[in-house]
């Protein structure tokens, strides 16, 4: 349909445009061309817009592409095929069984997408003037002060740890069949 290969375009793209590139074309529109955002600090919720939507461009493009393609290999399934057949409500068929079949490889993509948040916000920190641990590490670095960049990689370490075990637990959760 039409709406599928709109979203299809938008989310290839949004896939593919680089952070530092969106954040640098977002603030050359909306800062310095139409002047309705700041270009940079953490004074109030306008200053959180532009490096939100830096950071989450990429993998929400990500997501709908891969939340396409699940959903599509799950609705030409033979379970689908049977659903439809003893005329299930086409509501009850694409979310009661096709998302949630489609669910896995979704939440292993999101699991690694945030991960490589943290390798953005680097990235939009420095650009965009945040005071975050990504601008921490990068100052550290360029000072040599050797204890924080081993503290910041600890910390960030830890936290994609975490995630990846939260992640793994999900899978129990959506999917009876896996135990632990």
């Amino acid at each position: 349909s039409m709406f599928d290969r709109g979203a299809s375009l938008v989310s290839l793209a949004g896939a593919s445009a680089p952070d530092f590139w969106v954040a640098i074309v977002g603030i050359l529109v909306f800062a310095v061309g139409l002047g309705v955002l700041p270009t940079s600090g953490t004074g109030s919720w306008a200053h959180w817009i532009m490096p939100t939507f830096v950071l989450m461009l990429r993998p929400f493009g990500l997501l709908v592409q891969v939340v396409r393609g699940t959903m599509l290999s799950a609705l030409a399934s033979p379970y689908i095929k049977t659903a439809r057949a003893k005329g299930l409500p086409r509501q009850k068929i694409i979310f009661g069984h096709a998302l949630r079949n489609s669910l896995l490889p979704v939440v292993t993509v999101a699991g690694d997408l945030a991960t490589s948040l943290v390798n953005g916000a680097v990235v939009v920190e420095s650009i965009f003037g945040w005071p975050g641990i990504g601008k921490l590490m990068i100052d550290s670095i360029i000072q040599r002060d050797f204890a924080v960049v081993q503290s910041t990689i600890l910390v960030t370490a830890t936290a994609i740890f975490v995630l990846n075990i939260a992640i793994d637990l999900l899978y129990a959760v959506l999917d009876p069949r896996i135990r632990y």
